[in-house]
């Protein structure tokens, strides 16, 4: 339901902005004003509606185009003008743990928004290619529960971690997984075959790692790529490994890890 008409959306672009503005009410009613929407939503300040017509009781949520938000009735008129949110959502709010009834309201506001957008998109006549790009639009932004529920933030932290190793192995960086600098004259592990005199292994005063094949410092401005066997650090120059070849490499193998495996 909404009081003061706005205008309506006839392009991509207007019926995308139209979701955002709505979005962005809802998402206000879920998370900053919660506390304001869960005294809305409190089920006995419409029991008297009942009296009146058991359908009134219903209350639902509605994202207005400008960024704000009401807790009021379903419209009477059938066919509604727009697609209705969730009905009842008050009725559910005393039987369910907060998060998990603020959880669910979200998730119908994701359906609904997604209803009305291609609502407009129907009524307009939207072709496929329109179609398809609003959705897209649509899909970049996180939706109502991701955000409600927090999900977006792990989401956007498993990206950025994933993203940290895959820039580790193209420039070379020592990754996380690299241990702390050992004290001096404390060798690094090294494959059971190899020199045991571990001269390579060795790291310098400043804990520095060295190259597995030459045997030089690390250097920051240098490519370096780790064995996943070993763990040992090579200069790429050193194993004619360039930053490109290392982009499309899921597991290296040093040459010295990769000979032992052939010989097996």
């Amino acid at each position: 339901m909404e009081g003061t008409p706005h205008p309506i959306p006839r392009t991509v672009e207007e019926v995308f902005n139209d979701f955002k503005g709505r979005r962005a009410g809802l998402i206000k009613a879920l998370t900053n004003d919660v506390e304001k929407f869960y005294q809305q939503c409190d089920p006995g300040n419409f029991f008297f509606f009942f009296f009146l017509a058991s359908e009134k009781e219903n209350l639902c949520l509605y994202g207005l185009p400008n960024e704000t938000w009401e807790v009021n009735l379903p419209v009477e008129e059938v066919p509604p003008e727009l697609p209705e949110p969730a009905l009842g959502i008050n009725f559910a709010r005393d039987g369910m743990q907060e998060k998990d009834w603020l959880s669910l309201v979200a998730v119908h506001s994701d359906s609904w928004l997604l209803s009305v957008a291609f609502y407009f998109g129907a009524r307009f006549g939207f072709g496929k290619s329109e179609r398809k790009r609003l959705f897209q639009m649509i899909n970049d932004l996180p939706t109502v529960f991701e955000v409600v529920t927090g999900a977006v933030k792990q989401v956007k932290e498993q990206a950025a971690t994933q993203n940290n190793i895959s820039k580790n192995k193209s420039s070379g960086r020592l990754p996380s997984r690299q241990p702390e600098p050992m004290p001096k004259g404390v060798k690094m592990s090294a494959p059971k075959d190899e020199d045991e005199s571990g001269e390579e292994e060795e790291e310098d005063e400043q804990g520095t790692a060295l190259c597995g094949a030459c045997g030089d410092n690390y250097g920051t401005d240098e490519f370096w790529i780790c064995c996943d066997i070993c763990e040992r650090w090579f200069h790429g120059k050193c194993v004619k490994i360039t930053p490109a070849k290392a982009e499309h490499i899921k597991q290296y193998k040093c040459p010295s890890c990769s000979n032992k495996r052939a010989r097996v």
